[in-house]
């Protein structure tokens, strides 16, 4: 298997976009200003079980949906990208393909997803497998809220999740 990387620009700053031969395997929203730094790279060569190689261009088409995205058009990213889902394990697994199916400018609750992947009672686990996602936008994380409707934290960065559900209530 072989794994290379490119770069995708986001309001946000450039996010790191890993490919595998099936997808992509991690859109990481970094937490730096520079997404390129070493350190970066090596986490995902640990989670992988190899390094990823630099590929310029691997990662236009995913832009363009991204453009498309940020511009408001309700982009549904995993009907148009082919996703790897192998850094998604058991429940985690299970929750972040029950959030892939939220539709545009829609949100549920933590305890609505863990109902529909199965798991009543599970909100907490469906809140790590947001934090956790490996694909981070594509899989719509940011529209799973608390059960008061309010957003809730986005990683460490609640203001993205606020800017993205704005984004789709316009």
């Amino acid at each position: 298997m072989t794994f290379r990387y490119d770069f995708a620009p986001t309001p946000f700053g450039d996010a790191l976009a890993v490919f595998s031969d099936q997808g992509i395997v991690r859109f990481d929203l970094s937490e730096s200003e520079d997404p390129s730094v070493p350190w970066l790279l090596e986490g995902v060569a640990r989670e992988l079980g190899a390094v990823p190689e630099p590929d310029p261009g691997a990662a236009d088409e995913l832009s363009r949906l991204l453009d498309a995205y940020f511009d408001g058009e309700p982009v549904r990213f995993a009907d148009q990208v082919e996703l790897d889902w192998r850094l998604a394990h058991g429940f985690s697994l299970t929750a972040l393909q029950t959030i892939a199916a939220i539709e545009w400018g829609e949100t549920l609750s933590y305890g609505e997803v863990a109902v529909l992947a199965g798991h009543p009672g599970a909100a907490r686990a469906v809140g790590t497998a947001c934090r956790l996602t490996p694909f981070s936008i594509i899989v719509p994380v940011h529209r799973v809220v608390r059960s008061d409707g309010s957003p809730g934290h986005y990683g460490a960065h609640p203001e993205r999740k606020r800017f993205l559900l704005d984004l789709e209530q316009r």
